[in-house]
């Protein structure tokens, strides 16, 4: 079958590799259908050192499953179904209190022998614990928006629970991307009344409105925080959600938010060192969020989708073929895509 491995920077290959087989009973074998390129590949896109030797790669996907493991129950052959971001056996300590992304028996896609998402089959350990069945037929028109459902639309919604956005709520998201514009959903879901998207990509951002936002700003830095106090009174917004992961992102959040509010980031981190100071702590400001736990989320996402109050499919903005996924990652890398969706 053909998968996709990263050697470096810059450098993503569709390779042929064997066909993946169950290997522990709590395996099953996922013939993929549907994958996508997330903006956290673009991270070892942009910096990996090179390598002779590829590694597997992807994390998010929906498929049909082909064979299943004699330990796995609850799932069949046939069986159209969603992997979140990572592996989880769904019944330890951690993934009880919704955190399974600490499985004590889980892992992430493409490391330790585990194949990536971006490929034609997966082997699923932990399966049971892992997939979600998804009641649709394997060409409904629902499986862009099902298939957020695996890491962007649970991040966004994530960050939006940890920073308690609630009925009325006034929230700043951070960041045009698909998990920003994800977060303005997930807010707006929650019942935000209003809701500043910080963006300056037109496209962007006018699917933002769509989503919910009351108001974009384009500026950046001090204008930027400016801007957002201008649109609140001067106070800022109760809650901020970051959704970048740069520090300068970080610190925008801290210029915007309300004394006594919260920032919630959950953009992969590229900074080492948080500077919350003496305002930070005098303005009693609350830091939180963090990666996602998709799992716990996907039950209580699914039937807003497929009662079609939300479409957060709406993201993919570029379709292509499984030997389409380097162009894919150039475009996404060089803003011409902001998500790119993979049908192999």
């Amino acid at each position: 079958m053909k998968a996709t491995l990263i050697y470096g920077a810059g450098d993503v290959r569709v390779e042929e590799v064997p066909d993946p087989v169950i290997v522990d009973p709590t395996d099953a074998v996922v013939r993929v259908v549907r994958s996508c390129i997330c903006g956290s590949d673009l991270w070892p896109y942009g910096s990996k050192p090179a390598s002779e030797k590829g590694q597997r790669i992807g994390h998010e996907f929906l498929g049909v499953i082909e064979d299943v493991g004699a330990d796995v129950n609850g799932l069949s052959r046939g069986d159209l179904v969603v992997a979140p971001f990572v592996w989880a056996d769904n019944t330890c300590d951690f993934c009880t209190e919704g955190l399974h992304t600490s499985c004590r028996h889980g892992g992430g896609w493409g490391f330790g022998g585990v194949d990536g998402g971006q490929g034609e089959a997966v082997r699923v350990p932990q399966a049971q614990g892992t997939l979600v069945k998804l009641p649709v037929a394997p060409d409904s028109a629902l499986l862009p928006s099902l298939l957020t459902l695996s890491d962007v639309f649970p991040t966004g919604h994530h960050c939006a629970v940890t920073a308690g956005v609630s009925q009325g709520s006034s929230v700043t998201v951070i960041g045009d991307g698909a998990v920003g514009l994800s977060a303005v959903l997930a807010a707006k879901r929650l019942g935000a009344e209003q809701i500043i998207l910080m963006g300056r990509h037109t496209v962007r951002t006018d699917i933002g409105r769509e989503f919910g936002a009351t108001d974009v700003v384009a500026e950046r830095g001090e204008e930027g925080i400016a801007k957002v106090r201008e649109l609140t009174g001067g106070d800022g917004t109760r809650q901020v959600l970051e959704c970048v992961g740069y520090e300068d992102a970080l610190n925008t959040a801290f210029g915007v938010v309300r004394a006594g509010g919260t920032v919630s980031r959950v953009g992969v981190p590229q900074y080492q060192q948080v500077t919350a100071g003496r305002q930070f702590f005098m303005n009693n400001i609350t830091l939180t969020g963090g990666v996602a736990p998709a799992r716990a989320y996907i039950e209580q996402l699914m039937p807003d989708i497929l009662e079609g109050k939300i479409n957060p499919g709406r993201v993919f903005d570029v379709t292509v073929g499984i030997d389409g996924v380097p162009a894919g990652y150039q475009q996404m890398a060089d803003r011409e895509a902001l998500k790119v969706l993979v049908a192999p």
